[in-house]
Formats: structure tokens, sequence, C-alpha cells
């Protein structure tokens, strides 16, 4: 990487601020901090967009590293959105403890916590800027990263949507979701959207041979850094503690029967649940 992506970055960054900062503002009149959940897989689409006008590699390496992305960016924003910040949920219960720890300096440590989205969002697509340099043409490691975009977002898509059909059905309430891809994992949205990371380190093989090849270890960047968010930060713990608290017995016989992550035969047969 040379200055002019030192400037692409820096300039993203400016925009992110922005972006972030209006989405702050958002929260202030609100008092719903959620929009930030919103806000980070669209500005991603966005920024790899600004990445692939400015990058100088292949037109259509280019192209592909804008549209793989942006296709994940933009289905799990538009999910979001239609799913909680639109259906009048109210605000996350992990934005609403926030809130209620930090008392009357929630606005301000909101502030930071925003600005923080915003330079993981960065971080995250430096790796993918470093695709798009790559001068030459679309190779066999390109086509094996975008395969594994398309299908991590059709299975998280899949699970997300398996999830929201079974939490409709008010027979189903107090009972976990066995059905579908949650029969092997207990969260196979998050190993899915892992997936998607994952395709990065796989179509940058394609630097090696060209001076870009000692950036090689920046594409594994998003699959570590995503990895430790989902197992030990504010993904699967935070929604295991979410779960007990709402389904209490029946969850922990989940927990015993089903693997937390990888999806993977469960241990033994799952209880009989209601149809839905």
């Amino acid at each position: 990487m040379n200055q002019a992506d030192l400037w692409t970055l820096l300039i993203g960054w400016a925009a992110l601020f922005v972006v972030y900062t209006l989405l702050w503002i958002l929260q202030w009149r609100r008092e719903d901090a959620t929009a930030v959940d919103v806000g980070w897989p669209y500005s991603l689409a966005l920024l790899v967009s600004f990445f692939a006008l400015m990058a100088d590699g292949s037109p259509d390496r280019r192209l592909l590293w804008a549209l793989m992305p942006g296709l994940w960016g933009l289905r799990l924003g538009t999910f979001i959105l239609t799913r909680r910040v639109l259906s009048g949920e109210g605000e996350d219960p992990r934005y609403r403890a926030l809130r209620a720890y930090w008392g009357r300096h929630a606005h301000l440590h909101f502030f930071w916590f925003y600005q923080a989205q915003g330079l993981a969002t960065l971080l995250l697509t430096a790796p993918i800027l470093l695709l798009m340099q790559n001068p030459r043409g679309l190779s066999v490691w390109d086509g094996a990263g975008a395969a594994i975009v398309l299908l991590a977002v059709l299975l998280e898509r899949v699970a997300d949507n398996q999830l929201h059909a079974w939490k409709e059905n008010p027979r189903n309430k107090g009972i976990t979701c066995r059905k579908g891809l949650w029969r092997y994992s207990r969260h196979p949205n998050y190993f899915f959207e892992w997936c998607h990371w994952l395709a990065y380190p796989i179509a940058g093989v394609a630097l090696f041979g060209t001076s870009l090849a000692a950036w090689w270890p920046l594409t594994c960047l998003g699959p570590a850094v995503m990895l430790a968010i989902l197992l030990k930060g504010t993904g699967i713990p935070y929604a295991e503690q979410q779960s007990l608290e709402h389904r209490g017995e029946d969850y922990r016989r989940y927990q015993q029967e089903t693997s937390p992550f990888v999806p993977w035969f469960p241990r033994k047969p799952a209880r009989p649940i209601p149809q839905s």
C-alpha cells in the first residue's frame, strides 16, 4: 500500500466520522442507540464503493470486491432496519443497559462508542482496499472468495428468517428455536456472518506474486477481529445471557444439546416442541 492508499483511508475515516456523528445526534434525539447497528453495515457498503473508485487495481476486481461486501452490508443493514428499528420494539437491550450504566454522561459515552464503530469499519474494510489494488485480472481465488460471500449471505439470511418466523408464532413463546439451522448451532447467523469475513484472506491469496504480497496478513484482520467479538465480546456471551433470562431451563437444555457456534449434529435428541 502507498501514500495514495493512506489518503484514501483518511478520507474514508473523515466520511465515517460525519456519518456516525449524524447517527449519534439521531440517538440523542430519540433516546435510542439501535440505529448504529444499521449504520455500520450500510457505511461499510458505501465505503467499499468509494474504495473501488479510488483504487488502482484491475476494474473487474474493483467491481467484484465492491459488490461482495456491499451485498453483505445491504442485506444485514436492511434486515436490522426493518426487523428492529422500524418494528417499534424500542431500544436494543444492550444499549438500554449501557444508557443506564453511564447515567447522565450517557450521550457523551455514546458519542465515543459511535466513533469507535466508525474506526472499526475503517479497519475492517482496509483489507478490501488491498484486494482492489491488485493489478492482475480475476483469479480462481477471487472466485472462491466471492462464492464464500454469497453462500454466507444466503445462509445468514436463512438463519435470520427461521428465527424470526419462530418468534412470530405466539405458540413458541418461552421455547427455544430448534428448527432448521438452529438445530445444529445456537448461533448460526453469527457463524455465517463470520464466514463472510473468511472470504477476504482466501481472495487475498491472489496477491502472492505481486508487490502487495507482504500485505496479505492484513486480510486476516477481519475474521480475527470478528471471531473475538462474536465469541468473547458483544456477540454470543450477551445473547446467551439474554436467552437464559427469558427461557431459563429450556435454554440450558439447548446449550447442553447444541453446538455454540460451528454447526454440528445435536449431542442428544431435542425434546418434542410445538409445530410452528
